[in-house]
């Protein structure tokens, strides 16, 4: 007899997906997923079958596609398959075969489910899968997150088996008379889960019996005091966060007095990937010269007199930022911000930064906007003499972040005609002899 009735409370209890959903089952061919298979004949649930061939075990592989597809039709399901050049995805991407392997496995099934309107998308994992990723991520390094294991429910993706240790799985297995077929590849022990799965799980379970059942009791209490920790965080967040022009500003003494600092402002990072180690770096140089910057890799955090400044990191000085103005044009896109364009015959000037006035016969077409350069230079409005835009910034007290993404307007000559929103050049300004006069206007 296989568990139906504790499959089913299992996901009524998690919530995973019901009678009505459409599942997608990816399976293997090995006990755990010919098990849940099985599971959901038994209970009811309407469901397909996907297997993945990686063709990393030669004849092997090809055996166990054709074992899926036949155990598909015996239970009278639709079947898919797809064939994968697994070493030469991960050679490409630059990852282990592992990795390579997980990410064409997720992609494909996201295809299938997305094209094919299923509901979710079913993985065998179980008990002892949870405590292999949770001594992992401890050997790898985490934060919290990390503790809880595999989650039962994550968006499309559903683990139903995870009320069943390895050794029940086998146990049905062996009771019940079922088919599968054996990956070679999981008595290696060269990856680093076999390696826990084969020479660390004994060890421990030979100091506690019920190794299977502690840990899941104690994944659930992590997974509900990281609960607690993301709800402290989120009003943290409010307090602390401030977003500005697309950059979020942090509060240097509200950091300072966090408590446990490190541990919250971590929490406060995480969303943009900066690790453990830049998080300490960041928290010792904020009594420490302001200006200095930190990456990860996809954002700058910038420590700016009170401030911490968290910018994306976009690249500049690209064709892609850079935009060209004709002589009719009313306005240019400049990204999300437009320039606009007018023309007078009335000599009046404003004193307002997001506006220059402009002797037009002076003007070039057509007109360039794009950002900073190296060496760029220009005669800022009152001033005889050349600057460097990077000392004009500096003098400005422009936050490091900000300065590559200050849009410039330049001639058709190369010279800078306005310092958008800072200052215009003082050879382009509106003098006595002016006759017509070009508004621009950010």
């Amino acid at each position: 007899m296989l568990p139906v009735a504790s499959f089913i409370d299992y996901i009524k209890k998690n919530a995973l997906f019901t009678q009505k959903d459409k599942m997608l089952l990816a399976i293997s061919g090995g006990k755990d997923s010919i098990l849940m298979a099985q599971l959901f004949k038994l209970a009811g649930f309407k469901f397909s079958i996907a297997h993945c061939n990686f063709n990393l075990r030669g004849d092997e592989s090809q055996r166990d596609e054709a074992f899926v597809k036949l155990f598909a039709s015996t239970l009278e399901v639709p079947f898919y398959s797809a064939h994968f050049d697994t070493k030469a995805y991960a050679k490409e991407n630059h990852l282990s075969t592992q990795m390579a392997a997980r990410d064409l496995r997720y992609q494909w099934f996201e295809e299938i489910r997305a094209n094919h309107g299923y509901d979710f998308i079913a993985l065998a994992h179980h008990q002892n899968d949870s405590i292999e990723t949770l001594l992992l991520n401890l050997t790898r390094g985490t934060g919290i997150r990390g503790l809880h294991g595999i989650l039962p429910k994550r968006g499309y993706l559903v683990r139903p088996l995870l009320f069943l240790s390895r050794q029940q799985i086998d146990e049905l297995i062996e009771k019940n008379h079922i088919d599968y077929v054996e990956d070679s590849s999981n008595q290696s022990d060269l990856y680093a889960r076999n390696s826990i799965r084969l020479n660390v799980i004994p060890v421990l379970k030979e100091i506690n019996s019920n190794l299977e059942e502690t840990f899941a009791h104690n994944m659930i209490r992590f997974a509900e005091t990281e609960a607690v920790l993301q709800k402290f965080m989120a009003l943290t967040r409010e307090s602390l966060c401030e977003k500005r022009n697309g950059d979020v500003y942090l509060n240097i003494e509200k950091i300072k007095c966090l408590d446990p600092q490190k541990l919250l402002f971590f929490e406060l990072l995480k969303p943009y990937y900066f690790t453990s180690t830049v998080v300490d770096e960041i928290l010792a140089s904020l009594n420490k010269q302001s200006g200095t910057s930190f990456y990860s890799h996809s954002y700058r955090a910038t420590v700016n007199r009170t401030e911490i400044i968290i910018s994306s990191l976009v690249l500049s000085n690209t064709n892609a930022d850079v935009f060209f103005m004709h002589p009719h044009d009313e306005f240019v896109l400049v990204g999300s911000q437009k320039l606009m364009c007018s023309y007078s015959d009335f000599i009046a000037i404003e004193a307002n930064l997001n506006k220059a006035f402009v002797d037009a016969d002076k003007l070039i077409f057509p007109l360039v906007i794009r950002f900073k350069q190296d060496g760029d230079k220009f005669m800022p409005l009152g001033m005889k003499q050349y600057k460097k835009l990077s000392d004009f910034l500096i003098a400005n007290k422009v936050p490091l972040p900000h300065k590559s993404k200050i849009p410039l307007l330049i001639n058709g000559n190369g010279e800078i005609i306005w310092v958008i929103g800072f200052r215009q050049d003082n050879r382009y300004k509106v003098n006595a002899t002016t006759k017509k006069v070009a508004i621009f206007e950010s």
